[in-house]
């Protein structure tokens, strides 16, 4: 059978509001352990390759962020065969390089072997979590979707904040190697969960599945890139806070507001994403990203003017109600844009442009510090956040028919 039409309720059947399936949590649980892992070994790769390799600085970064690099390389190929492989095989090749790769860490490589270690895993990674985000996407009842992809990305928002947290209390209290070993834990346990994952098919014309020649639109889906290009200009200013808010927090002596920033971050987010999700289905994307990016600049005033842990924390909480729910609504949005046959697509379009941010941003963000300061980088990064509102008017706001609220 074929399904050319964006009309997801034609296979979701009597099932079609039915949100929480055994699918939608098993999915859900597989990405939060990868993510889980990938935020894991980020955190702790840098000093791993100094305190083992006797890596330079830059060295030891470059072993750290070089996996993003990986993941998108494997979030290009899921994507552009997708619907040609299926969702379910991707998903195992992926979790299956995941899990080969974390035995290297148990070897005694050099540092050139460990930054090709890094790229293939993060392959393996990219491969995984498109897979797993293209399951949820096929699956949530088209009338739930912001609710759904909200639910659904706080699986990372929860890796996000539980995995640096556990690397550092391992390494404190333990050894690299206690690191590892829970990292391949995670990949086994992932690897079952797989298996009792029921994946929709989506099946395409024969010249869908079948075209060799390159194009972009083998590897991109032309619909989500206009909000794609948005999530790319904000995400750069959020990769500021990812990259450089522990030591923004040492220079201005709130090391302990610094510790507890994503534990606050991730509250918010998790107590507010299946609120704003509900809003973005029932009123449209314009009543959800107008208001966090806004409150997202708000945020990003408060972290650059913090004296204090209450003012530190409570820019965390803003940014956490603002970005936070911008990330997942924009996600939302790519996908409700896309025909259901390119689902797998525009999930790996959007999240190519995620992680270029998260990749490219501290690159050039750090090359800033130097110059101007903690400080005024994150309140000139307010004038940035302006120019991605803009963007957003430009590239889907004006086109939104359901903002009437």
């Amino acid at each position: 059978m074929i399904y050319p039409h964006y009309n997801r309720s034609d296979f979701l059947g009597s099932e079609r509001e039915k949100l929480w399936t055994k699918t939608f949590i098993i999915t859900s649980l597989v990405n939060f352990f990868l993510m889980l892992s990938m935020f894991l070994l980020i955190i702790i790769m840098a000093g791993y390759a100094i305190d083992t390799y006797k890596a330079s600085t830059s060295l030891a970064g470059f072993v750290s962020s070089i996996f993003i690099f990986g993941a998108l390389i494997g979030r290009l190929y899921a994507g552009s065969k997708m619907n040609e492989l299926g969702t379910k095989r991707i998903l195992m090749v992926g979790i299956i390089i995941f899990l080969i790769l974390s035995i290297f860490y148990f070897f005694n490589i050099n540092i050139y072997l460990l930054l090709i270690v890094r790229v293939v895993q993060g392959i393996g990674v990219g491969l995984a979590t498109t897979a797993t985000g293209t399951i949820v996407s096929q699956i949530i009842p088209p009338s739930r979707t912001g609710e759904g992809i909200g639910y659904f990305s706080s699986s990372v928002v929860l890796a996000q904040a539980i995995g640096p947290l556990i690397g550092i209390l391992l390494i404190q209290y333990f050894s690299y190697t206690y690191v590892f070993i829970f990292s391949l834990t995670i990949g086994i346990v992932c690897f079952l969960f797989a298996f009792i994952i029921q994946a929709p098919t989506i099946e395409v014309e024969e010249t869908e599945t079948k075209r060799r020649t390159f194009k972009l639109s083998n590897y991109l889906e032309r619909s989500s890139i206009p909000i794609a290009s948005v999530m790319l200009v904000i995400g750069i200013t959020y990769s500021s806070i990812l990259s450089f808010i522990s030591t923004y927090a040492e220079t201005i002596h709130l090391v302990q507001a610094g510790t507890f920033y994503f534990v606050v971050y991730a509250i918010v987010v998790l107590l507010t994403r299946p609120i704003s999700g509900k809003v973005l289905d029932k009123f449209g994307g314009n009543a959800v990203i107008y208001p966090t990016i806004i409150i997202f600049a708000i945020g990003m005033f408060f972290i650059s003017k913090a004296t204090s842990t209450s003012t530190f924390l409570f820019a965390a909480a803003l940014i956490g109600l603002g970005y936070g729910n911008f990330q997942s609504s924009t996600q939302a949005i790519a996908i409700q844009r896309a025909p259901i046959e390119r689902m797998g697509l525009a999930n790996a379009t959007y999240f190519i442009f995620y992680d270029f941010s998260l990749g490219l941003g501290p690159l050039f963000l750090g090359a800033l510090i130097p110059l101007v300061g903690f400080r005024e980088l994150y309140f000139y990064l307010i004038f940035f956040i302006i120019f991605g509102l803009l963007l957003y008017y430009i590239a889907h706001g004006r086109l939104d028919k359901k903002s009437d609220f």
